[in-house]
């Protein structure tokens, strides 16, 4: 069932459509090498992580005199770049697909140590331009989030450079690449422990005049009254978001991608670290080794950014360069017609790839869907006043309310409250995905009560509401497909507020289908709906009448 501004799925035009692709993409960083493998589904497009690598080998850690990498730094690669491919390989991964950044662009050896790999493990690594790296790593965070056509500011900071992307889901406006990292600036400008108070305001002076010009020209670009938001990507933001939300509220966010980490705590968390020396920083829960080296300048690159970009807050995305490297592959070879339809449909895309891995009747739940989105428009105004946004997570709750099922028919919208908690739903906040698995949670047995813990967990009281409301009109939905063969052709309502009256008509498919079942169903689901919006419901069967020829 496409929803309202929504645009319909892209389907290849590749006659082997049916075939899945396993294909691995391999970020060479500055700071550490990445591998991410997926497994494409052509059909929806979209891609599932199958399993995600990483090596610290500090690339950036190059010959002060010449600025070749360093015979130790390349050996400690090269092994790492051939456990990668053998892992992958492992996985039935049919490319590897790889890239090298900012070290391997700047180093004098850098390209001669690109064929001493191609030569070793027969594998070509594409060294690509700071705006290339930009632009993967947009396609990188569409894959991952909904932009609503809106615009967004995407920050990743790595070990050699900071990306500053501007981009509303359609092709980037605004994307630069600045020669300030954490291992960079680590080793060029900070030789005390804890770090002295000259060098800290060096480095936060040096970071602001690098950071000027990208931002300007950011800025030049977003039209009078946007309010864009704040995006960011990398290990150093994942390591300070871990850090502060330990830190504030006792436990790691999960999943990572939706959290806000907010300007002040930010700053609040920088003016510590500034204080810590090497050896302290490793207590901080979350921070490895390799990483207290160069979390400072890395969080203060991050803090210099939000405050020149008068941003209070920026929420976490885990997707980044790899996961554009996967994408730009899919629009190559044709998985992807275009950008912006790859993007506005990426929350329909999620749904349904989690709905057929598990084996969700997809007749059934999206005529469901159908019914509980006329049910919210027909009645919006009327019984409740919920928008877009909360028409779309109760269109994914229809299409996966069953999910649980593939676990056991006993209990199953318990199930389905936790295979939708813990799937990988993209494009929804981490607060979405919990309402859209409570709202699923309700279709069937007791309504929401405050002694439930996935209810009570509910961020706030409107969205306990939103969720009790919603849930009441996907019982009647449910009810309307009771036999899951399509008796009930359409629907209408007719409210009468004088009586608190709500007449549901119900046009059967076949005129003379009593539609029996439907109507029992109906009859003792509608006990939830009345008291949660103090209301009578009639259903009325109504045959269409025959067009005269």
């Amino acid at each position: 069932m496409p929803l309202t501004k929504s645009v319909p799925i892209v389907r290849i035009p590749d006659p082997d459509v049916g075939k899945q692709h396993i294909l691995a993409a391999i970020d060479m960083g500055t700071n550490s090498l990445h591998m991410v493998v997926v497994k494409i589904d052509p059909t929806l497009p979209a891609f599932t992580i199958i399993t995600r690598e990483k090596e610290t080998v500090r690339l950036g850690d190059r010959d002060i005199k010449t600025g070749n990498l360093k015979p130790e730094v390349m050996a400690r690669t090269l092994t790492a770049m051939r456990r990668f491919q053998q892992r992958a390989e492992s996985l039935n991964a049919e490319q590897v697909v790889a890239v090298a950044t900012s070290a391997m662009r700047e180093a004098p050896n850098g390209r001669d140590f690109l064929k001493e790999i191609e030569t070793e493990l027969g594998l070509r690594v594409s060294l690509i331009s700071g705006q290339e790296e930009a632009r993967r790593i947009y396609l990188g965070v569409l894959s991952g989030m909904d932009f609503n056509e809106e615009p967004h500011i995407i920050i990743d900071i790595g070990g050699g450079s900071t990306e500053l992307i501007l981009g509303d889901g359609q092709e980037p406006r605004s994307l630069s690449s600045t020669k300030i990292g954490a291992v960079r600036l680590t080793s060029e400008f900070i030789t005390t422990d804890p770090i002295s108070n000259s060098e800290f305001d060096f480095l936060q002076a040096y970071i602001r005049g690098m950071l000027e010009r990208p931002v300007e020209e950011l800025q030049a670009r977003l039209y009078l009254e946007e309010q864009p938001r704040l995006v960011g990507t990398s290990g150093t933001i994942e390591t300070l978001a871990v850090a502060i939300a330990r830190e504030k509220q006792g436990v790691e966010p999960s999943p990572l991608t939706g959290y806000q980490l907010k300007l002040k705590d930010l700053s609040d968390f920088v003016h510590r670290l500034r204080k810590l020396s090497y050896h302290q920083r490793l207590d901080i829960p979350g921070m490895s080794d390799k990483r207290a080296e160069i979390i400072l300048p890395g969080a203060l690159i991050l803090l210099e950014a939000m405050t020149m970009l008068n941003m209070e807050s920026l929420t976490v995305c885990e997707r980044s360069l790899r996961e554009g490297v996967i994408v730009d592959w899919m629009l190559t070879h044709g998985f992807i017609e275009d950008r912006l339809r790859y993007q506005s449909s990426i929350r329909q895309r999620s749904t349904l790839k989690i709905a057929q891995k598990y084996h969700v009747n997809l007749d059934s739940a999206e005529r469901i869907a159908g019914f509980v989105l006329t049910l919210f428009d027909r009645t919006q105004g009327l019984l409740h006043d919920w928008g877009l946004n909360e028409r779309e997570l109760l269109w994914s709750a229809a299409i996966l309310h069953n999910c649980g099922i593939h676990i056991s028919h006993s209990a199953h919208h318990k199930h389905s409250y936790y295979l939708i908690r813990n799937g990988e739903l993209l494009g929804y906040t981490d607060t979405e995905v919990e309402i859209i698995a409570n709202l699923a949670r309700y279709h069937r047995q007791s309504a929401p009560k405050k002694k439930h813990d996935n209810y009570r967990n509910l961020p706030s009281k409107q969205q306990r509401k939103m969720v009790s409301q919603l849930s009441a009109l996907l019982r009647l939905a449910v009810a309307l497909d009771r036999r899951q063969v399509g008796a009930i052709a359409q629907l209408d309502c007719r409210y009468f507020p004088n009586t608190q009256q709500l007449h549901l008509i119900l046009h059967p498919n076949e005129p003379n289908d009593p539609c029996v079942l439907e109507l029992w169903s109906l009859d003792q689901k509608k006990v939830v709906f009345e008291a949660e919006y103090d209301i009578q419901l009639i259903p009325k069967l109504e045959a269409v009448p025959v067009p005269l020829r």
